[in-house]
């Protein structure tokens, strides 16, 4: 178990070894983070490129990682801990140069079989958020308490810097599900909260966590929204507990299509979530999804999207037509010749069936952006299961090997081909997107790739401390770095954020 927590003089420190990386101040100890984390959303152990790019990382220029429960199913926290432990022992970095960030809420996966276990034992846990089958929410101190014993152990940490309540508006749009009134309904909200952060502060004075906050999806929406949030509201909850709270931090949402931290003047006071933060002294404010903006009900990615030759239907229906081919060899010539027991086979098949996906649903996938959430999010998955279960197999089975090779090659033709039928709408898009922050903001549009500018007009408005990304290879490592060693101060850029909305409702 490692002991320790970040320090101020030790993060200062960490920030200034890595050249021109500005760092920011976040917390009750003034702590130095720098101007980017390491979101572990879609990270987990057993991922070799996962372990490399957090390590890279961590030995570069990002001391905040920030990670919860349900990333990974428990396994983003796993892999933290792991790359924590192994960059201490070898003297690489110190426990008090990192800050760690941790998230509790969500009961999926094993959440959920814990939560169903309990209900079946006659002791669910108080104040349940069934919000739908797999789904539910919880921030009552049992369930804090449980799910921090937990983290702890995952993360192989005595002492987490900062312990956030994740999403907790879930019981709002529950309550808006079930038609509740909106007014009871919100002081209901304020009043768990207000429970949860009682509880909080136990732990600080425990010694288990630092200083705790709110990650929500709804701090920046409009004020009249059903879900939500408002931080203005939270602050005086944390004041009237005790005036040395430990609530520091919040985390949400904020990017170049979904500006509302900037414009939207939710708070009753008259000001934006930004604007708010930045009156209250150690207040940090953490940004999530820089780079994936939802935006007319379509997800965007504001990134680089790779040139993909345009392929005629012909061909790409008879790419997918050679990947089934493929796919039918392995269960009909493959598998029965190695020691698969039927039921696994069966499984094996299924888990495979990517041709016959992409034959049925290739022409109806809508964008890029969908198209690419499909393959990392569930097909690249699946075909990565199935072929380090297969390894040890072709280890000693020449036709199975050769098998892998070719069918690792049919699998990226069939991808590239159907890619590419949605690629060049996507970089239309790119290049609209970079002529808008031309007209908006000329620092925002200088030298670098789209996801380096979107990255730079977050981290340049006021009021922000670290803006999250999902680093999950060393090039994206590597881009953001890059970005970061490009000095930049930061301002209010509200003209900036408004100029940049006008452009972009134009061209949508």
């Amino acid at each position: 178990m490692t002991n320790g927590y970040a320090s101020a003089t030790a993060t200062s420190s960490y920030v200034e070894k890595h050249g021109p990386l500005a760092g920011n101040k976040i917390g009750t100890e003034g702590l130095t983070v720098s101007p980017a984390g390491f979101g572990c959303y879609r990270v987990s152990a057993g991922v070799a490129h996962h372990e490399q790019a957090l390590r890279m990382a961590l030995c570069e220029g990002v001391n905040l990682i920030d990670t919860s429960a349900n990333y990974g199913d428990g396994g983003a926290e796993i892999l933290m801990g792991q790359v924590l432990e192994k960059l201490i022992d070898s003297g690489d970095l110190s426990r008090d140069e990192i800050v760690v960030v941790s998230k509790v809420g969500y009961l999926q996966g094993q959440n959920y079989t814990l939560s169903r276990e309990r209900k079946q034992q006659g002791r669910p846990f108080p104040e349940l958020v069934e919000y739908g089958e797999g789904l539910e929410h919880c921030i009552h101190p049992e369930f804090l308490r449980d799910q921090l014993n937990r983290s702890l152990k995952r993360l192989n940490l005595e002492t987490l810097d900062f312990y956030l309540l994740h999403n907790p508006e879930y019981y709002l749009e529950w309550s808006e599900k079930n038609r509740r009134p909106l007014k009871p309904a919100r002081d209901e909200y304020c009043r768990r909260i207000k429970v949860a952060f009682e509880y909080l502060e136990e732990e600080v004075a425990r010694g288990r966590i630092r200083d705790y906050g709110i990650s929500s999806n709804t701090f920046p929406t409009a004020a009249d929204q059903s879900d939500f949030t408002c931080l203005e509201t939270i602050w005086n909850i944390a004041e009237a507990l005790d005036s040395r709270h430990h609530f520091r931090l919040v985390q949400l949402p904020f990017n170049l299509m979904e500006p509302g931290a900037v414009l939207e003047k939710n708070q009753p006071s008259g000001v934006s979530i930004l604007e708010f933060a930045q009156k209250k002294k150690n207040l940090g404010v953490l940004i999530n999804r820089p780079l994936n903006a939802f935006y007319n009900n379509q997800l965007i990615r504001l990134a680089e999207v790779p040139a993909f030759k345009n392929q005629p239907k012909e061909e790409i229906v008879r790419k997918i037509q050679f990947l089934s081919k493929s796919e039918k060899r392995l269960w009909m010539k493959l598998l029965p010749t190695i020691n698969v027991p039927p039921g696994l086979q069966v499984r094996i098949k299924e888990q495979m069936a990517i041709g016959d996906t992409l034959k049925h649903h290739w022409l109806n996938l809508g964008s890029y952006e969908h198209w690419r959430q499909i393959k990392t999010g569930n097909l690249q998955p699946r075909i990565q299961g199935v072929m380090d279960f297969l390894e040890p197999y072709a280890i000693q089975n020449a036709d199975l090997s050769n098998w892998m090779i070719s069918h690792r090659e049919k699998i990226e033709a069939a991808f590239e081909a159907v890619a590419s039928i949605y690629a060049e709408e996507a970089a239309h898009r790119v290049d609209r997107i970079r002529r808008t922050l031309a007209a908006a903001n000329r620092e925002w549009a200088e030298a670098g790739t789209l996801s380096q500018k979107a990255l730079r007009a977050i981290r340049s408005t006021a009021g922000v401390s670290c803006t999250l990304v999902g680093m999950r290879r060393a090039e994206y490592v590597t881009d953001v770095l890059a970005e970061l060693r490009r000095p930049i101060k930061q301002g209010a850029r509200f003209e900036s954020w408004q100029k940049l909305t006008e452009e972009l409702t134009k061209i949508s």
